[in-house]
């Protein structure tokens, strides 16, 4: 995967809305906390942008096992990007007005059920209100349906005992603040603290001041410092698999490949028999 395949630049996203065959435009408004994504969606979004509920679309029910946010079954994915306009033929570009953060979990979703062709706003909507772009308000009707056929299994993913053997004998990230990390501070999750073994590494430390990634040679030295190199098994989790999304596109701008453990601490922690690691050091 390379870094022409994970994002597309605000003048590019501009240039595809007005050719000839634009792509489908994804507003992933959500964040930790706040249910109101379809609002912000309403009060302004990038014309032609169709909202895409987190929650509800990106996400299966919670559960103990699954942890908040466990990955959708692949025939309610398949109907929300027909609904969403996806077609074979088209190409995506994914936002949200928070770094990307939510939005990588399309992004990773639809990579992982075989579109090829799907990149994100680098920058987000932020870079594109920056550059003086137009917004839109309101809930425009539903696109045309696509035809697009999902075949999951084209990224790499992970259970609780193989986030634990990555622990132990590959490299595992966690991408939550450092502070959870540490154990001094949980919020949503049964159990504070980290997967022994794993290595702090928070997803906001990705981007640059302006909410763009950093360069793909920046992220190497970033993850490299981490412990990551080319015969590095790499595994990425957070709180719910969200923001972890995000890392593993940062991982692939830095060349690296990354698998993706969805359950993440929601699920790790909610089983009492998983141990729990607290303060700075992997252990």
């Amino acid at each position: 995967m390379t870094a022409a395949q994970v994002t597309t630049t605000v003048a590019e996203l501009d240039a595809l809305l007005r050719s000839d065959a634009p792509p489908v435009l994804l507003d992933v408004r959500w964040a930790l906390g706040d249910p109101h994504g379809r609002a912000h969606y309403a009060d302004g979004h990038i014309p032609g942008a169709v909202y895409v509920d987190l929650d509800t679309e990106l996400a299966a029910g919670p559960s103990p096992e699954g942890g908040r946010h466990p990955l959708p079954d692949p025939a309610d994915l398949q109907a929300a990007a027909q609904r969403w306009g996806i077609g074979e033929d088209r190409s995506v570009v994914v936002y949200d007005d928070l770094g990307n953060t939510a939005a990588a979990r399309a992004w990773w979703l639809l990579r992982h059920a075989g579109v090829a062709h799907v990149t994100l706003l680098d920058g987000a909507l932020g870079a594109w209100r920056s550059a003086g772009l137009p917004l839109e308000s309101g809930v425009p009707a539903d696109p045309p349906p696509g035809d697009v056929v999902l075949r999951p299994g084209g990224l790499p993913v992970t259970d609780a005992d193989g986030a634990a053997e990555l622990a132990s004998s590959g490299l595992l990230l966690d991408a939550r603040a450092a502070e959870r990390y540490r154990g001094e501070v949980e919020p949503v999750d049964p159990r504070a603290g980290h997967v022994p073994g794993a290595v702090s590494a928070p997803t906001g430390e990705n981007l640059a001041a302006d909410g763009t990634f950093l360069s793909p040679e920046e992220l190497r030295k970033r993850f490299a410092g981490k412990g990551a190199d080319n015969g590095t098994r790499i595994g990425v989790y957070c709180g719910s698999g969200v923001t972890a999304a995000h890392q593993i596109a940062a991982l692939a701008l830095a060349g690296f490949e990354a698998t993706l453990f969805p359950g993440s601490w929601s699920a790790w922690s909610a089983d009492p028999a998983r141990p729990a690691a607290t303060g700075p050091e992997p252990s």
